[in-house]
């Protein structure tokens, strides 16, 4: 692939991310060489996670309520402690806590999905 067919696909994804809504940060971004992730290492995070979430319902593991619930308040109170700045968090950090969050997100909707279904069957 020629260098500017990958600029034109990286800068086609960067955009992407923004619309998105991710910031893009780069010191809160992984990189492949020197091109930046298009989303923040908390929305790479979200992002497998919600993919991981699909292959777990596929492969019938079901994750209670309140582990959803854990999931998305593990990834608040990282978010918490760095907006509030007691300690910054780390990408790697990011990245699994927004895995966590992206697992509950798919767990949640799917939830709601059959819940629907049951309802108007």
């Amino acid at each position: 692939m020629k260098k500017s067919t990958k600029i034109k696909t990286w800068a086609f994804f960067m955009r992407l991310g923004d619309r998105c809504g991710c910031h893009q940060r780069e010191d809160r971004s992984f990189f492949i060489g020197d091109w930046q992730f298009p989303v923040c290492s908390r929305c790479t995070g979200i992002l497998t996670g919600q993919v991981l979430g699909i292959i777990l319902y596929i492969c019938s593991v079901r994750i209670p309520l309140y582990i959803d619930i854990l999931f998305l308040a593990i990834m608040f109170l990282d978010w918490l402690i760095q907006y509030k700045k007691i300690r910054e968090s780390t990408n790697v950090r990011r990245f699994i806590t927004g895995n966590l969050a992206g697992i509950a997100q798919t767990s949640i909707i799917i939830k709601i999905i059959l819940w629907i279904i049951q309802v108007f069957d």
